[in-house]
């Protein structure tokens, strides 16, 4: 009898042992400490960022096909099942907090032939409710539901990341279009400049005041602006192409309104505090929420050690009548039940183990994410102020640069200036309008890129998996 006790006794401190040592909790997470300002200068004061953001370009063509994309883009529908998914999965998970029932019925009838004597016929009927519950002691179906609600979060967070990353390459494909399409403006004028002069050359050349290396060179420099012409058009092709994907559109049926370049506004967007970014970024809050429901799932996994309590209970009903249910027996019956792992290879540790390390994992991931967050403003930062003072320069440039080709056309005409002196006032001149188009692509670009880098002012609501 004594050994009975010590051996029963033995027993429970063992598993009471095994599951205590798997109870030691992993280090909670800490979000790191945010700088107090960004080193670039701007204004630091919180501000809140609309929504619907792109609209502050003031461009209704933009508008448009950012509400095209978000309704027929394969992104944001991937993104939106994704949600429906983690939904799914969240009742699933949720569903082991309560008991299953389950009702079974059946109807018999055997006949058996003995070696003697006629044969003898049974008849049976029976009916029973199940209901069988696990008692959630160690809170290991808990964790599971924390970890699934967890990974909803980062699914409508992601969501949103796509939301935003697709809105803002909508608006970099788009105004790369009006970009090439004033480039393509700037290469035709420049064209008709290019044969404008070469008339010029070819009415000296007859009256012999100008040489045939002069005209060769001019003719060459035409050709070559017909065929600057053609890589932009080209290039616009293919924006035009990458764009229609970007919005859901077959290539072969797109196309957009015209609008022009300079219309384009470029608004301003203050930064507000490197803090904000840990809640205004969704692919930061997505991280966080991913770090979570690792944790949770850590949980589940050292509370997977600890012994099982299930409770299950019956009703039923039976006769010796078939396909009938008069005047039947009844039965109840109740059990509860208590399972422990002895031995399993090390199965559930290496769970833990590996749920341990994927939140680890998941941790500096974040901690990697948070810093590339904050040179990613910094970098827009920059860009927005020095884009905007080279593009103030480049203007003036040019407007000289058009001052002095007139001025070079007019003494060639007069023969003080030669051939070459044109050729290199047309030349600068095709170069400073060609670099202006793209330094004011570079400016509203950098504006887009504040956008997205702060946020884009995502906002999660309940019902993106209707979509």
């Amino acid at each position: 009898m004594k050994i009975r006790k010590f051996t029963y006794a033995f027993c429970v401190s063992a598993l009471l042992f095994s599951a205590g040592c798997a109870a030691k909790q992993t280090e909670n997470f800490t979000p790191p400490v945010m700088p107090a300002a960004w080193i670039a200068e701007h204004d630091n004061k919180s501000a809140l960022i609309n929504s619907d953001w792109w609209k502050s370009f003031n461009s209704p063509v933009l508008a448009e096909l950012i509400d095209r994309s978000l309704k027929q883009s394969p992104d944001i529908t991937t993104a939106a099942e994704s949600i429906i998914q983690a939904k799914a999965q969240l009742k699933s998970t949720g569903a082991s907090m309560f008991p299953s029932v389950n009702l079974s019925g059946g109807s018999s009838v055997n006949r058996s032939f003995p070696s003697e004597g006629s044969a003898r016929t049974s008849e049976s009927s029976s009916l029973s409710l199940g209901v069988s519950y696990e008692v959630d002691v160690w809170g290991r179906i808990s964790a599971q539901v924390r970890g699934a609600k967890e990974s909803l979060k980062a699914a409508e967070y992601d969501y949103d990341a796509v939301r935003l990353t697709l809105v803002s390459g909508v608006a970099n494909g788009y105004f790369q279009l009006l970009s090439l399409e004033k480039r393509i403006e700037y290469a035709e004028i420049n064209l008709e400049t290019a044969e404008r002069i070469l008339k010029i050359v070819q009415a000296k050349y007859r009256n012999g005041s100008a040489l045939k290396s002069e005209l060769l060179n001019q003719e060459s420099t035409v050709l070559s602006r017909k065929s600057t012409l053609l890589s932009l058009e080209e290039e616009k092709k293919q924006t035009l192409n990458a764009l229609a994907v970007l919005t859901g559109t077959m290539p072969q049926d797109f196309s957009t309104g015209a609008e022009d370049f300079g219309a384009v506004s470029v608004p301003a967007v203050t930064a507000g505090l490197p803090s904000d970014l840990l809640l205004r970024r969704p692919d930061l809050v997505k991280a966080e929420a991913q770090i979570a429901a690792a944790d949770a799932n850590a949980a589940a996994a050292r509370a997977a050690l600890f012994p099982t309590l299930s409770l299950s209970g019956s009703a039923g009903l039976a006769t010796d009548a078939l396909l009938s249910l008069a005047n039947p027996a009844t039965s109840i019956g109740l059990s509860a039940s208590v399972v422990q792992s002895i031995f399993d290879g090390g199965t559930k540790r290496s769970q833990i183990t590996i749920s341990e390390s994927q939140k680890r994992v998941l941790a500096e991931n974040y901690r990697k994410s948070v810093l590339t967050a904050l040179q990613e403003v910094e970098d827009a930062l920059n860009s927005v102020k020095y884009g905007e003072e080279r593009e103030e320069i480049q203007n003036q440039t040019t407007a000289k640069l058009e001052h002095s080709l007139r001025l070079t056309e007019i003494q060639y005409r007069e023969g003080s200036n030669s051939l070459s002196d044109v050729l290199d006032a047309q030349t600068s001149l095709f170069q400073a309008r060609d670099q202006l188009a793209s330094l004011r692509l570079t400016r509203i670009n950098a504006a887009v890129d504040m956008f997205k880098v702060l946020g884009g002012g995502w906002e999660i609501t309940d019902k993106i998996a209707e979509k």
